[in-house]
């Protein structure tokens, strides 16, 4: 069932997977962390040319923005019980960044650029300056 029109970004959990339908349509689907702290994960899958380039340019670790239609699938688990899964049939998947790129750390020295107090505090707008 489609929800609505969404717009997610999140990590790559896992590497995407190409397979194809009878028809030889490739599709590329792969797993979105979108929060972190709570795991919420949601299945992307991605069809036609489009999939062949995510499949080649996505990999794990990368943090990615999907643009898609928001679909609600059900399954049962091994317990019997039915879980609903949150998927996207992406129209669009862009590569924010990679993985290893944005896991680097931060130089130790934060005084990169530095000002001198008087510096700031003469170019200071007074409250007459402003035209509205």
């Amino acid at each position: 069932m489609t929800l609505a029109k969404i717009f997610i970004t999140g990590k790559v959990v896992k590497n995407p997977e190409k397979r194809f339908t009878q028809n030889d349509l490739p599709i590329t689907s792969f797993t979105v962390d979108v929060n972190p702290q709570d795991e919420s994960l949601v299945r992307v899958f991605i069809m036609g040319n489009a999939a062949e380039t995510v499949e080649q340019t996505v990999k794990m670790g990368d943090s990615v923005l999907v643009e898609g239609r928001l679909q609600t699938n059900t399954l049962k688990t091994t317990s019997g019980k039915d879980k609903k899964i949150f998927e996207i049939n992406a129209s669009t998947v862009e590569k924010i960044s990679g993985g290893a790129q944005t896991q680097s750390t931060p130089a130790k020295d934060t005084n990169l650029v530095q000002f001198a107090t008087e510096e700031i505090s003469e170019d200071l707008i007074d409250e007459d300056e402003i035209p509205f």
